[in-house]
């Protein structure tokens, strides 16, 4: 049914790719990178993508998926070429039950798509939403359409607000609802708000100095609820990172450790706080505990006892905080795992900038969707699939979607 002399030169250069890229990495992080003297491995399958991408439709119509992921394991670099024309970035996800999650697709200053992922499949929700945020706790989801945003408990439950947002041009980076509904914090490039029933509040950037050229208008935004809303942290590329109390008002701040504040993400039980600042395609992540927020004041660029380094490697996109630890992904395509003292747990390699990531409630399946279209689901721990797989964790994958532009349907692989 396949072509078997591109199967065999897939399967063979693959394991090959995946042996020599995980031998390379752990040689040069127990040794130093810099006592690395071999030649970097390089995946030599470009030339076979188009065509496995044609045979990867074929196992979909003719409902043979499983039997072609065993004889093509999916890689990253084959689809490069593909990519240019066909990839979106996928945000937005959040988890619901079961196997069940939501997600978007488009970015903040592009026309989006709702979607729910039920299982393995895929059906399209109403086109006019253009942003979908899940609070920390209480299972409460709010949905933007239009300058409206709604707020309900639970998934197409019962509707608890709705809000008028009065925003200029720009589109939703992000929401997220307050635990009870009463509030829901936007990020956008317009600026970092907290909306309510009596009032769209500007919280993010703050015109200290009454500037009259003074504009909201702000790149790489980020910021952060804390679980039980008592805190928020807000930071963009030229603002250092701040921490709020849940009505907007500043009471910490914390300099980057590297260039621009770019993500920051709270632990599951609120005792750590860390921020991210980026330089290039690298970063420095940071935390703090939380007997600090109130009164931080972490000075840039300056090593202290007052924080910990988490990592010294990463510039952070998405990430989320289970049990002990956070999953972070990254600019090259990696989610890593690290604990609250720095400690990396594990690394797991899928495939260009990660956009987005949610996890079950049992803490046990991840989805991560990245810039490149793709949407992979995760059985943490579960224990490796194929030869293929880059890092060192244990993860299953059950299966990635190509959720592409121009394509008459999502592709399972």
């Amino acid at each position: 049914m396949y072509n078997t002399t591109i199967q065999k030169e897939w399967f063979s250069k693959g394991e090959q790719y995946a042996r020599e890229i995980n031998e390379m990495v752990e040689l040069g992080e127990k040794n130093g990178w810099e006592n690395w003297k071999g030649k970097e491995p390089e995946d030599s399958r470009e030339n076979l993508g188009e065509e496995v991408f044609e045979m990867l439709k074929t196992a979909n119509l003719n409902n043979d998926i499983n039997n072609f992921r065993k004889l093509f394991p999916p890689a990253h670099t084959p689809v490069i070429p593909l990519l240019k024309e066909k990839s979106q970035s996928i945000e937005h996800l959040h988890f619901i039950e079961g196997q069940k999650i939501v997600f978007l697709t488009g970015t903040s200053y592009e026309k989006r798509q709702a979607y729910l992922l039920d299982g393995d499949k895929v059906s399209k929700l109403d086109e006019n939403i253009s942003a979908i945020g899940k609070s920390r706790q209480g299972n409460v989801f709010a949905i933007a359409t239009d300058h409206k945003i709604s707020v309900y408990k639970g998934w197409e439950g019962k509707l608890i607000n709705e809000f008028k947002f009065i925003s200029t041009d720009f589109g939703l980076t992000e929401i997220t609802p307050f635990n009870d509904g009463s509030k829901v914090l936007i990020i956008s490039s317009g600026g970092i708000f907290l909306i309510s029933e009596n009032e769209n509040k500007l919280i993010h950037p703050v015109n200290e100095d009454n500037d009259e050229d003074w504009t909201s208008q702000i790149d790489m935004e980020n910021a952060a609820l804390s679980n039980d809303n008592s805190y928020i942290v807000v930071g963009d590329q030229g603002y250092d990172h701040r921490i709020l109390d849940q009505e907007g008002n500043t009471i910490g701040t914390i300099g980057p450790q590297s260039s621009y504040p770019h993500f920051c993400l709270f632990s599951k039980d609120d005792s750590q706080l860390i921020t991210n600042s980026c330089h290039f395609y690298n970063g420095i992540t940071i935390g703090i505990h939380s007997g600090q927020y109130a009164g931080a004041d972490i000075e840039a660029y300056t090593e202290s006892d007052d924080f910990t380094f988490i990592d010294e490697e990463m510039r952070v996109y998405a990430g989320v905080a289970i049990k002990d630890y956070y999953i972070l992904g990254d600019a090259y395509g990696y989610i890593k795992a690290f604990d609250k003292k720095g400690t990396r747990l594990w690394r797991h390699f899928l495939g260009s900038t990660i956009s987005g990531m949610t996890v079950s409630d049992d803490e046990t399946i991840l989805w991560v969707a990245a810039h490149s279209g793709i949407l992979h689901k995760l059985h943490l721990e579960k224990g490796l699939r194929d030869t293929h797989t880059i890092g060192n964790a244990k993860h299953y994958e059950e299966f990635r979607l190509l959720i592409w532009k121009d394509e008459p349907q999502v592709w399972k692989w």
